[in-house]
C-alpha cells in the first residue's frame, strides 16, 4: 500500500524538501526481508507436512516511501462436485389377479373324464388278471400232462422190464425142468423101473406125502399181495422146481386162473417165498405143482 505523507502548504521548510538520508532506508528494507523470509519458511513447512492444508495467506502492510505491491491471494481449490442423487426405488409390480375358478360344467367334465379313465384302468387290470390266470392254468395243465405222460412211459417201461424178466425166468425154469426130467429119466433107468405095484423104496419115495401140498401152500400164502376182486375164486396152478435143500430155482404158470392179476400175484408170492419146507422124510421134491385160489 503506498505510503501517505501529509504536507502543509503553509509550513514547508527546507528540511522536508531535502532528499532523504541514507540511514532512513535500512530498517524498512530489513523488515521487508525478514517478513518475506518468514513467509517463504512458513509456506515450505506447510507444503511438507500437509499438502492438503490450504496455503496460509499472509498479509503484511509495509510503510515505505517506495510503493510496494501486495502478494497475490492464494487460489482456493474449486469445491467438489455435488454427489449424484440416490436412485429412487422402483415401485413393485402389482400382483396379477387370480384366475377365475372352473365352472360347474368344467368340474363335471373333469369328473366324468377321471371316472372314464378309472374304469378303463380297472378293465385293463381285470383283463390282465384273466390272461394271467389262463396262462397259469395252461401251464399247470401242460405240466400235469407232461407228468402223466412221463409216469405212463415209466409204467410201460416197468411192465416191459417185468415181462422180459419173467420171460427170461420162464426160459430158465424150462431149461431147469428139462434138466430135472433128464435126471429123473437117468435115475429111473438106473434102478427105479418098477411098475405101479412095485414095493421098492425108490419107487415109493418118488412123490411127496399127502399133506405136503397144504404145507407148501401155507408157506406161500402169506407172501401173496392181491387187492383186487376175482369173481368165481379162480384157481391158478404153478409148477415149482427146487434144489435139494428146498431153495426155489424156478416156477412157471401151467394153468391160468383166467385173471391175469391173480396169476401175477401167485408167481410173485412164490418168488418172495424163496424156499419150500422139507417133507416128513426130510427131503424136498425137485418139482411139484401148486394150486392157489384168492379166497382159500
Amino acid at each position: 500500500m503506498p505510503s501517505t505523507s501529509t504536507f502543509s502548504h503553509s509550513t514547508l521548510d527546507r528540511s522536508s524538501l531535502a532528499p532523504p538520508r541514507a540511514d532512513r532506508w535500512g530498517p524498512p528494507v530489513a523488515k521487508a526481508v525478514v517478513v518475506h523470509g518468514l513467509l517463504i519458511l512458513a509456506l515450505t513447512w506447510g507444503v511438507q507436512w500437509n499438502k492438503d492444508v490450504e496455503l496460509a495467506t499472509v498479509e503484511a502492510e509495509l510503510w515505505s516511501r517506495v510503493p510496494q505491491q501486495a502478494a497475490p491471494r492464494a487460489v482456493e481449490p474449486p469445491p467438489p462436485p455435488p454427489a449424484p442423487p440416490a436412485p429412487q426405488p422402483r415401485p413393485e409390480p402389482r400382483p396379477a389377479p387370480p384366475p377365475p375358478g372352473p365352472t360347474e360344467a368344467e368340474i363335471a367334465t373333469a369328473k366324468a373324464r377321471e371316472k372314464a379313465e378309472a374304469d378303463k384302468r380297472e378293465a385293463e387290470r381285470r383283463a390282465a388278471e384273466k390272461r394271467e390266470a389262463e396262462r397259469k392254468a395252461a401251464a399247470e395243465k401242460a405240466a400235469a400232462e407232461k407228468k402223466a405222460a412221463a409216469e405212463k412211459e415209466r409204467q410201460q417201461k416197468l411192465a416191459e422190464d417185468r415181462k422180459r424178466a419173467e420171460a427170461e425166468k420162464r426160459e430158465a425154469q424150462l431149461k431147469e425142468q428139462l434138466r430135472q426130467d433128464q435126471l429123473r429119466r437117468m435115475m429111473g433107468q438106473a434102478g427105479a423101473t418098477g411098475g405101479p405095484q412095485s414095493t421098492g423104496t425108490a419107487q415109493q419115495s418118488s412123490g411127496p406125502t399127502p399133506g405136503y401140498g397144504a404145507k407148501v401152500a401155507a408157506r406161500i400164502k402169506p407172501n401173496v399181495v392181491f387187492t383186487e376182486t376175482a369173481p368165481g375164486n379162480p384157481r391158478a396152478e404153478v409148477e415149482v422146481r427146487t434144489a435139494p435143500d428146498g431153495t426155489i430155482t424156478g416156477s412157471r404158470l401151467i394153468k391160468s386162473s383166467g385173471n391175469a392179476a391173480w396169476d401175477e400175484a401167485v408167481l410173485r408170492a412164490i418168488d418172495r417165498t424163496g424156499s419150500l419146507p422139507r417133507d416128513t422124510d426130510g427131503r424136498v421134491p425137485p418139482s411139484l405143482v401148486i394150486g392157489l385160489r384168492p379166497l382159500d
